[in-house]
């Protein structure tokens, strides 16, 4: 994980707000721990690689997505973060896939298809509710 934080790519998160005063670094920080937390504490049996990685890259699309214009942001993103981490990490299949699936409910016809997936998209309500209630201010 340390890695992959120091990767200049990744660091352009810093740029953008992701929730309240939180940047999409910090929110996907928040989520790769959070995923990681909700596995060992139940004892899950996942591919920690997979679930890290894609956690760290689950909202991987480089825009301001307040300004961006895309009044759809929440429907399309995913699928530019899922590209975006392709090209630039050359992540696997199921990683893409856990970063397709990560705003289920909303694409309501993308549901997650693993574990990592399921924890993954679990884990970043979680830390949106906080981030967007809590950590406003």
């Amino acid at each position: 994980m340390d890695s992959m934080l120091s990767d200049p790519k990744i660091l352009q998160m810093n740029n953008y707000i992701q929730h309240g005063k939180v940047t999409s670094y910090q929110h996907v920080k928040r989520v790769a721990a959070m995923s990681l937390a909700i596995s060992r504490f139940f004892h899950l049996k996942t591919d920690e690689e997979v679930l890290v990685r894609a956690a760290l890259l689950h909202d991987y699309y480089l825009y301001d997505w307040h300004g961006h214009g895309d009044h759809l942001h929440g429907y399309h993103h995913p699928f530019i973060a899922a590209e975006n981490a392709a090209r630039d990490f050359h992540v696997s299949e199921k990683e893409q896939e856990c970063i397709r699936t990560h705003m289920w409910p909303l694409n309501i016809k993308r549901p997650p298809a693993s574990k990592e997936a399921a924890i993954i998209c679990i884990a970043d309500k979680l830390c949106s509710l906080d981030e967007t209630l809590r950590m406003r201010k």
